[in-house]
């Protein structure tokens, strides 16, 4: 009797002891997404039409966080940003304009810096509709953003806060990972 009392405190020994050890690895894992997912990786998901043909309706990207630690966004960077008149809502644009330029957009097509000739943009999925002139200045901080599908695109050009700042910046959009894997280039 006294050795089935024993090989009965064998496994409730051995039962706490592996759900102690799960336990542990379920915590651990949990503050490692935790953490990855506040401070190194953003995870967004793109309900519009507005960045097609890079991104498509219903992707789901990942930015990385730490991309402006140590440099600025540049010219043509896919970003995940609080949207300037929402800063609740979370929008994924391309850069267009960095702070100091000068942006005009004339017989749908985007000039840079009083240039005559307008930016060579291949992402973009078809020529935009000609409209209104419009000319934009980005301020220091600042970046004006529009999405790759101008024909289908609530962006800058139709703002009430116009420009996008750094410090409102999440991430830098690096691969679409649903429904297909890709670099954002």
């Amino acid at each position: 009797m006294a050795n089935n009392n024993d090989n009965n405190e064998k496994s409730k020994f051995n039962l706490m002891a592996e759900l102690k050890s799960w336990l542990g690895i379920i915590v651990t894992a949990a503050i490692i997404a935790f953490c990855l997912n506040n401070f190194i990786i953003a995870n967004s998901h793109v309900p519009s039409a507005s960045m097609e043909n890079t991104i498509m309706t219903g992707d789901r990207v990942i930015g990385f966080r730490l991309s402006y630690l140590f440099e600025d966004p540049k010219r043509g960077d896919v970003i995940i940003f609080r949207y300037p008149d929402d800063e609740k809502t979370f929008y994924v644009k391309r850069i267009i304009g960095i702070p100091g330029d000068v942006i005009d957009i004339k017989e749908g097509h985007v000039y840079l810096n009083n240039s005559t000739t307008p930016m060579e943009e291949p992402y973009i999925k078809e020529p935009m509709i000609p409209e209104p002139d419009m000319h934009f200045e980005v301020p220091e901080n600042g970046y004006f953003c529009m999405g790759d599908n101008r024909n289908s695109s609530g962006d800058a050009r139709y703002w009430k806060n116009t420009y996008v700042y750094k410090n409102k910046i999440i991430s830098k959009v690096i691969f679409r990972y649903f429904p297909n894997i890709s670099l954002i280039k």
